[in-house]
């Protein structure tokens, strides 16, 4: 590996730690305790974990390392490390792993969520494009997509009935108003 290359990983892998710090140092639901919770949520973790393992999976080699690909994965690094942050903090005492609600519960639209509702799933799948154009195959890359895809369905309608039986008619005008994951997609 030549000294250009060993910079662009070195950066890769400081982008992916900046976007992975918000979840570390932010404590999870710092608020009351959960009093409902949407245990499906476990299994789209579990694919969304493994969708990464498997584009990890199958090294396409350093000839990755175009400058196209490597300046789309930066891109899409920094959406991820925007994302991250300020989805994590918007969300403040509410954030946690798994799909759940707090008696003290609030319908969160401002910050990120008045982009999509659903914003930390849209910074792990910038995250997850950054790997792929980065480190994945084609192939690898488009089975870890599929995976992720999944994964995140679950998660996100997991939650949504969370929400849907908290808020009622409050979440279905958001819900209608603004795309789940990925703007511009409801």
């Amino acid at each position: 590996m030549d000294a250009t290359a060993l910079f662009v990983f070195g950066l890769f892998v400081a982008l992916w730690i900046a976007w992975f710090t918000p979840f570390l140092i932010k404590r999870r639901g710092g608020g009351a305790k959960a009093e409902v919770r949407a245990p499906a949520s476990r299994w789209g973790m579990l694919l969304q974990g493994l969708s990464f393992a498997f584009a990890s999976f199958h090294y396409a080699g350093w000839h990755t390392f175009t400058v196209p690909r490597v300046t789309a994965s930066f891109i899409f690094e920094a959406i991820a490390v925007l994302l991250s942050w300020t989805s994590v903090y918007a969300l403040g005492k509410q954030w946690r792993l798994e799909a759940a609600l707090s008696p003290d519960h609030e319908l969160i639209q401002g910050g990120p969520y008045s982009i999509v509702r659903h914003p930390i799933y849209t910074s792990m799948f910038c995250i997850f494009i950054a790997l792929a154009l980065m480190l994945a195959s084609r192939w690898t890359a488009l089975i870890g997509a599929v995976i992720f895809f999944i994964g995140t369905e679950i998660r996100v309608r997991a939650e949504e009935r969370l929400l849907a039986g908290r808020f009622g008619t409050s979440f279905e005008a958001y819900r209608k108003r603004v795309a789940a994951y990925i703007p511009g997609v409801r």
